[in-house]
């Protein structure tokens, strides 16, 4: 009798052993594939440049940010779904604090905590400034505003931040932010 079954159990077997090796497989590529929309490198290589952003009458959002800025991270999808849903009427702008291209922007808006939003009316005139990580529907709220050109009612805000020291010199390591720059106002 175990002669008859042997052949129904080595393709029991065979079919339990496809079907782990596929389930497998499934999971590997399923944790390999994944959204990049929402990571802050994908979100910058995308976003307007800033030059655009300040001569082409509208109105924009100016993200302070760095890549191990963790409040940075934590907002990114936000900030991506805010994009899709007022990029029509909203330059969204990124500059690194960790790239010296960008000093004379950070020295301006006086940066010293990361994120921080800039916030420019369509003639690319700062209006209003926040620091730190904010709700969507903060941020939501200000860009209506900013949209309809009316008073952002949560700009002086200040959530979790990553603090920031503006380079003097360019450091040697990305993270060493170097010594406080001091500014006459």
């Amino acid at each position: 009798m175990t002669d008859n079954l042997a052949p129904t159990n080595k393709l029991k077997n065979v079919v339990l052993a496809l079907v782990a090796i596929a389930l497998s497989l499934a999971i590997f590529l399923g944790l390999q594939t994944k959204s990049d929309s929402a990571t802050l490198d994908n979100q910058a290589t995308n976003s307007t440049p800033l030059e655009v952003a300040i001569t082409n009458n509208k109105a924009t959002l100016i993200e302070f940010y760095a890549n191990w800025c963790t409040s940075c991270q934590a907002m990114a999808k936000d900030l991506s779904d805010l994009k899709q849903k007022y990029g029509q009427n909203v330059n969204f702008v990124m500059l690194n604090v960790d790239n010296n291209k960008w000093l004379p922007e950070i020295l301006r808006y006086r940066v010293d905590g990361i994120p921080h939003f800039v916030f420019l009316n369509q003639l690319g005139e700062a209006i209003a400034e926040t620091i730190g990580e904010q709700p969507k529907s903060v941020l939501t709220a200000d860009l209506e505003a900013l949209i309809a050109n009316q008073t952002l009612p949560y700009t002086y805000s200040t959530g979790q931040v990553s603090a920031f020291t503006a380079p003097v010199s360019s450091p040697s390591d990305p993270r060493s932010h170097g010594s406080q720059v001091k500014s006459n106002p």
